[in-house]
């Protein structure tokens, strides 16, 4: 951006805001900063960018009609349930899409509240910082893989019919992030121990790690342990260089091959005929 004159405007730094979370009594509070131009102004684009902005929106949405349904009728909403939720028997009877669909189903208000505030406090740093595409990439590959470690680990213990919703898994992938790309930045534990990110989601990975052995609890913190293990393989292995299917680009590349090979039929044709045009008239 260059102001009139040539000259590049001055780089305005606001202080640092504070923003607030809460869950089951512990409170965290992330300390962020922003770089704006003279003469621009804050949108929902910058406290919402678009990847986040549309997650949030569909499990909302998801939610609100989850809600009404069961209002209206309990069996279809529990049929809702068995079909789009994550259950090892279902994946082995071939519903390939729950692995995918679970991330948008959630079991109560504070549920789908502090999942979806955790997304747009720590994710949304991240969508700026990659980009909408990469972001949603590496969202899904979190919670895609969480499902995966779910479901090996509840075959493995023969809870084949254990039901798993909500998009923890992913959730706790964005957490990972977040400490490995701000490091140093500060984080409250609790309301009152300011501790770095780093620590913030050591601390969060060694909860998750020690409570995947308490087989009693309703939480499924093996999802979580596996987000946050899926999500380090994507980041350092470099797996964002598998982005997401891009049907378009894809048949782009196939229409430009074709036209290439019916361009080189072409050629050989017009070279073949010269060749024979050449050949009539030479003794």
């Amino acid at each position: 951006m260059i102001a009139q004159g040539g000259r590049r405007p001055k780089i305005w730094r606001p202080k640092i805001e504070n923003l607030i979370f809460s869950k089951k009594g512990c409170w965290f509070t992330v300390m962020r900063s922003y770089t704006r131009y003279p003469g621009s102004s804050f949108g929902i684009s910058s406290y919402f960018p678009r990847g986040v902005k549309w997650l949030l929106i569909i499990n909302f949405a998801v939610f609100v009609f989850f809600f009404f349904l069961g209002m209206w009728n309990r069996d279809v909403a529990i049929s809702f349930l068995e079909i789009f939720g994550l259950r090892p028997s279902g994946v082995l009877r071939g519903a390939i899409w729950q692995p995918f669909t679970y991330l948008f189903l959630h079991g109560g208000y504070w549920h789908i509240l502090f999942n979806m505030l955790t997304l747009w406090m720590f994710g949304a740093d991240l969508e700026r910082e990659w980009g909408t595409r990469r972001f949603l990439n590496y969202y899904f590959v979190c919670g895609v893989g969480a499902a995966l470690m779910d479901v090996a680990v509840n075959l493995a213990l023969h809870k084949v019919g254990t039901l798993t919703i909500g998009a923890s898994g992913a959730i706790y992938g964005v957490l990972l992030a977040f400490g490995l790309l701000y490091p140093t930045r500060t984080v409250y534990f609790s309301f009152l121990f300011p501790i770095q990110a780093k620590y913030f989601v050591l601390i969060m990975g060694g909860i998750a790690f020690m409570s995947s052995f308490d087989r009693g609890s309703a939480v499924s913190n093996v999802a979580h342990l596996g987000g946050m293990i899926f999500g380090y393989l994507y980041l350092r292995f470099r797996l964002h260089r598998l982005e997401m299917v891009d049907l378009r680009g894809l048949y782009l590349k196939w229409r430009r091959r074709r036209l290439q090979q019916k361009f080189q039929v072409y050629m050989r044709k017009q070279e073949r005929n010269r060749d024979q045009d050449q050949g009539g008239w030479v003794n």
